[in-house]
């Protein structure tokens, strides 16, 4: 076992480095000078100087993809010369110094993310903490419909199989894993939000904690989770629905199935006992991949339901160029995702030591 888990660290990360690099070389050989993205118009050219030897946009590609691995890196080392663009200021990084000598300072810090161009040069590591956690929510309501009724469906399509129960709910799975996510985002807002919003007295647009009329304070609104919360959940809420049906189906199909059937059990009681524990395997590999990818996936649903999370923030860097910002978000958003399947992985590897092999 521990040859394994070393072996899945070190892919985990090699697969980090990867993202890593791609993210960086990504946005440093986009067109443009950046720090004309950072002051904008109404620069000059000792500006436009200033900025680019602070952050090392005049370095070569090899140093700033150096520095950018360092400020990522848990265990930094840092300049003390105030003119070196790699110079450790300590109001940019949260560390704890390990040694120091007359030009370099060795660090143990968190990640950082660098600074946003558009927000007055606020961290990026504070912009994802204010809206991860909205993201975070609307995920698990989005995968916690696509289980419960991915799997209530699933059952239902495999015990009314080839059945008009199953093909309505084959043709609605179909559609669901077929039908962007942005198109659904929006019928849903226009149909709920709008024109049956004297029944449902939902919002097309909201987040998760809204402003006070009276300027005391934010409340929270859980109404405004539910839209786009089903939305983010009907593609996982589709492949659930498909692989419960077809799990069960071969399940079902098992001598031992069979057998209890023979003496006597019935059907609910032969679902209930023995066939459903046996048919969520498939289905728990694929929630812990729609889990991650829905962080990704929240992007175009957050948007256009107006909910302030880190989806929408992504949205809003792109339309003003706030590089950092969608690195740092990407990024997240990319080892949360590795770190997800490879601890899913490592699970599977110690309940079964077939895998390990």
């Amino acid at each position: 076992m521990s040859s394994y888990l070393i072996s899945k660290i070190g892919y985990t990360l090699l697969t980090l480095l990867g993202v890593v690099t791609v993210i960086f070389l990504l946005f440093t050989l986009l067109p443009g000078d950046p720090a004309q993205m950072m002051l904008g118009q109404n620069e000059t050219e000792e500006q436009l100087n200033n900025v680019r030897k602070k952050y090392g946009f005049d370095k070569p590609v090899s140093s700033q993809y150096l520095h950018y691995l360092n400020d990522l890196s848990p265990l930094s080392f840092h300049s003390l010369k105030p003119d070196d663009f790699s110079y450790y200021d300590s109001k940019k990084y949260t560390a704890v110094t390990l040694f120091k000598t007359s030009t370099v300072v060795s660090v143990l810090k968190f990640p950082y993310l660098r600074e946003s161009f558009q927000k007055n040069g606020k961290k990026v590591s504070e912009v994802i903490k204010e809206t991860l956690p909205n993201t975070a929510i609307l995920a698990v309501f989005a995968i916690c419909i696509a289980i419960f009724l991915g799997v209530f469906l699933g059952v239902l399509s495999a015990l009314t199989k080839d059945r008009w129960p199953d093909k309505l709910i084959q043709l609605v799975s179909i559609l669901g894993m077929s039908i962007p996510s942005f198109f659904s985002a929006i019928i849903f807002a226009w149909l709920f939000g709008y024109i049956l919003q004297e029944y449902t007295n939902l919002n097309m647009t909201g987040s998760l904690y809204e402003v006070d009329d009276f300027g005391e304070g934010k409340y929270v609104q859980w109404k405004n989770l539910i839209l786009p919360a089903i939305v983010l959940g009907i593609r996982p809420l589709a492949v659930v629905t498909q692989l419960m049906r077809n799990s069960l189906l071969e399940v079902m199909s098992q001598d031992y199935i069979r057998t209890a059937k023979a003496k006597g059990l019935s059907m609910s009681q032969m679902i209930r006992k023995h066939a459903l524990k046996n048919s969520l395997n498939p289905v728990v590999t694929a929630i812990s991949g729609w889990f991650a990818s829905m962080l990704a996936g929240a992007v175009f649903v957050e948007y256009i339901f107006g909910w302030n999370g880190l989806g929408k923030e992504i949205v809003n860097a792109l339309n003003t160029l706030d590089l950092p910002i969608i690195m740092g978000s990407v990024l997240v958003i990319a080892t949360m995702f590795i770190l997800i399947n490879i601890f899913v992985d490592i699970i599977y590897g110690w309940l079964d030591p077939k895998i390990r092999s």
